[in-house]
């Protein structure tokens, strides 16, 4: 009996040597992500002592993610020349050190003040880039045929390992009965998972995870981080399809990134209680949930759509779908179709990411992939601080708008059109 791509795939993931290893940084990492976000989004968004507008939801988005979208294209030339394999583990021990200033500021004063939010976003900006430089080194791990059931494999343990997190933060949370102190409390025992992600980092060879080229030292000058994010950019502009990937990206994100934070205040000033589904921070926990199943299901079938079909018309489908569940499923405004929704998006998030991040190292040369990979982190979060301007404006206090869930349907449905017609292969 023939055996599944699937399996094959996997098992030869499994031998190659490295992977496992580089996934179990960025395994335990998102553990501790997942413990983080959690004491920031359970003091900040749910606490029973606050409430919670559309403008402050969008001020905290916006000011976890917007100090990275200005920074993060001058992180990607230093990426290119800096040791990845150090970028991972001193990355993680600096992140830990700023956790614990955040946790000491929770206790003391709670999610309030410059230091809180300071501290909150060094450690969120660290993330990014350990996320991008654990990107930019899988194909050193893995050859570029394997990038499509890799990446699969790196979302599903990555999810896997932030619900872990999630989870432990939610126990902790409940237990400590949703005070500050709770809060944290979960960020310190992720501040210790930190340290262990970066301890496992260090056994990697300095050189092991590249970049492959001779630039060891960092740039010195910013002329010089200037000319290396231009000569990115003509990198990047060479390749049609990079270019088409990451627009469409952006897009998914914009629209996406309204909908979360529309999402967030239904569950926190709209929805209440009915039977099994939860409005608070427990029903936005179920949401999450949901999106984790849609994740995996992406991260399933994806490697062999893209086989049988190919990235760019997965990518189509996609947003095609997402445009017909926003209104199928988002309109009724109810908690139990919003769940199904929730697993479908999560479905086209991930298996959207999936083969943009697989254009993007299978296209880029590697001497350019960090400062690319930077670029699309950034893109990740200017087009969410994007979404949360327009959400500060456009959306009530409950997060129920018929015009808005109208706009994303149509703007998916475009995003579907303009990336068919900006991918379409030249003749």
């Amino acid at each position: 009996m023939t055996r599944p791509a699937g399996a094959h795939d996997l098992r030869i993931l499994w031998r190659t040597p490295g992977f496992g290893r580089l996934l179990g940084v960025r395994a335990v990492s998102l553990t501790a992500d997942g413990l983080f976000h959690t004491g920031l989004a359970g003091s900040i968004f749910f606490s029973p002592e606050r409430a919670t507008t559309a403008g402050q939801a969008a001020l905290g988005f916006a000011a976890l993610l917007l100090p990275y979208s200005v920074i993060g294209p001058f992180t990607g030339p230093l990426l290119d020349r800096w040791r990845r394999t150090r970028v991972l583990a001193l990355g993680n021990l600096i992140r830990a050190v700023v956790v614990v200033a955040a946790a000491a500021s929770l206790f003391v004063t709670g999610p309030t003040g410059p230091a809180f939010y300071l501290t909150a976003l060094v450690a969120v900006s660290i993330g990014r880039l350990h996320s991008a430089a654990s990107s930019a080194a899988l194909p050193h791990v893995v050859t570029g045929d394997r990038l499509v059931p890799a990446n699969s494999v790196w979302t599903v343990v990555g999810l896997a390992s932030g619900a872990i997190g999630t989870g432990v933060g939610l126990g902790i949370r409940h237990l400590g009965e949703a005070t500050d102190s709770a809060a944290a409390l979960s960020v310190v025992i992720a501040a210790v998972v930190y340290v262990a992600s970066a301890l496992l980092a260090a056994t990697f060879p300095a050189a092991a995870l590249g970049p492959g080229n001779n630039a060891r030292s960092a740039a010195p000058a910013l002329i010089r981080t200037l000319r290396d994010l231009t000569d990115g950019a003509r990198n990047v502009a060479a390749h049609r399809p990079v270019v088409a990937a990451l627009v469409a990206i952006g897009a998914h994100r914009l629209l996406y990134g309204v909908s979360t934070i529309a999402t967030l205040l239904l569950y926190r000033n709209y929805f209440t209680d009915s039977g099994m589904l939860r409005a608070g921070l427990a029903g936005a926990a179920q949401v999450v949930a949901a999106a984790a199943l849609g994740t995996l299901l992406a991260a399933a079938v994806t490697p062999a759509i893209t086989r049988r079909w190919s990235a760019r018309g997965w990518i189509i489908t996609l947003f095609a779908l997402a445009a017909v569940v926003q209104v199928a499923l988002g309109l009724p405004y109810r908690m139990a179709p919003l769940l199904v929704a929730a697993v479908l998006l999560g479905a086209v998030a991930q298996g959207s990411r999936i083969c943009v991040e697989s254009i993007l190292q299978a296209q880029i040369p590697d001497r350019f992939r960090g400062r690319v990979f930077s670029f699309y982190d950034a893109l990740f979060n200017a087009t969410f601080v994007g979404a949360a301007g327009i959400a500060a404006f456009a959306l009530p206090d409950t997060g129920k708008s018929y015009p808005v869930l109208a706009v994303i349907a149509v703007g998916y449905a475009l995003a579907a059109a303009g990336y068919a017609v900006a991918s379409r292969p030249s003749r």
